[in-house]
C-alpha cells in the first residue's frame, strides 16, 4: 500500500503546475492532499478519476481555504468526512477512509502563524484531535495519520533551529504534543526508516525565493502510523522534486 501525502496549497494552482501530469506517473495507490482551496466542482476532477482513483473531499465551508481530500485507487468500505467536531469540520481539517483493516486519516493541522487567537486553537485542536485518535483506535486498530502537521519536531527537521525556536510551528508546547503523541503508541515513518537523515524537508517558505533551492525548509509533513503498523513499513520518503506547491509529497509504502 503505497500511501502519499501532500499540501498541494490550492490544488488548482498545482493542477496548473503539473500535478496531474505527476499523478500519471502512478506515485501511489493513496494520496492525501491538505489545503486544497477548492471544493470537488470547481476541479476537473474526471481528469483524475480517469487515473483510476477513486475522489473524496471535504473542503472548508469558507471559500478558498484549508479542505482536505483522498484519491485511492482501492475502494475503501467506509469515508467518513470530519471528525465530528465542529469547527475542525467548519474548517475542513479531517478525512478518514477504512481500506480493510487499515483506517487512513488524512488531516490539515491549524497553523498559528497569524497570532495568538489561531495558537491558541492549534493546541485546543491537537488535545482534540489526539483523542479523536485514541478513540478510534479502541475500533480501528491500524492508523495511518497523514497530514500537514504545522510542527517541525526535532532540531534535525529545521533548517535553522535556534533561529525558529520562538516561531510557531517549532515552539516547545507543540514540539512536546509530538512527544506525547509518539510516545502514545505512534511512528514517525520518516524518522523509522530514515533516523539520523539531515537536510531531509518538506516545506520552504515563499516569503524568501531562494529558500528552497538553498534547502532552508522544515519537515512539518508526516505520514506517522499506530505501533501495530510498524513493523509493516517498507520504505518512506521524501520527494522534494516534486515543486506543484511550498511544500513537496511524503511518501510510505506499507508491506499489507
Amino acid at each position: 500500500m503505497r500511501i502519499i501525502s501532500y499540501n498541494v496549497n490550492g490544488l488548482r494552482s498545482a493542477i496548473s503546475k503539473g500535478f496531474i501530469d505527476w499523478l500519471k506517473t502512478d506515485p501511489c495507490d493513496i494520496i492525501c492532499l491538505q489545503e486544497i482551496k477548492a471544493e470537488k466542482d470547481n476541479i476537473d476532477y474526471a481528469l483524475i478519476e480517469e487515473l483510476g482513483f477513486e475522489t473524496y473531499w471535504l473542503s472548508a465551508q469558507k471559500k478558498g481555504y484549508s479542505g482536505v481530500a483522498i484519491f485511492t485507487k482501492i475502494t475503501p468500505e467506509n469515508v467518513y468526512f470530519g471528525n465530528k467536531i465542529e469547527q475542525s469540520d467548519f474548517e475542513g481539517r479531517v478525512l478518514r477512509a477504512d481500506i480493510g483493516d487499515i483506517t487512513v486519516v488524512n488531516a490539515y493541522y491549524p497553523s498559528g502563524t497569524s497570532g495568538e487567537e489561531r495558537q491558541t486553537y492549534k493546541y485546543q485542536w491537537l488535545d482534540e484531535f489526539l483523542d479523536y485518535l485514541n478513540t478510534l483506535r479502541k475500533e480501528r486498530p491500524n492508523l495511518v495519520v497523514c497530514g500537514d502537521y504545522n510542527i517541525a519536531h526535532k532540531e534535525i527537521d529545521i533548517h535553522d533551529p535556534k533561529g525558529n525556536k520562538k516561531t510557531s510551528g517549532f515552539l516547545p508546547e507543540e514540539r512536546a504534543w509530538m512527544d506525547k503523541f509518539l510516545a502514545n503508541g505512534f511512528v514517525d515513518s520518516f524518522r523509522h526508516v530514515n533516523p539520523d537523515k539531515a537536510h531531509s524537508y518538506s516545506w520552504w517558505s515563499r516569503r524568501f525565493p531562494t529558500v528552497r533551492a538553498q534547502n532552508k525548509g522544515w519537515r512539518i509533513d508526516y505520514i506517522s502510523v499506530t505501533d501495530s503498523l510498524k513493523d509493516k513499513i517498507k520504505d518512506a520518503t521524501i520527494y522534494p522534486d516534486a515543486v506543484h506547491s511550498d511544500h513537496c509529497p511524503v511518501y510510505v509504502n506499507l508491506n499489507v
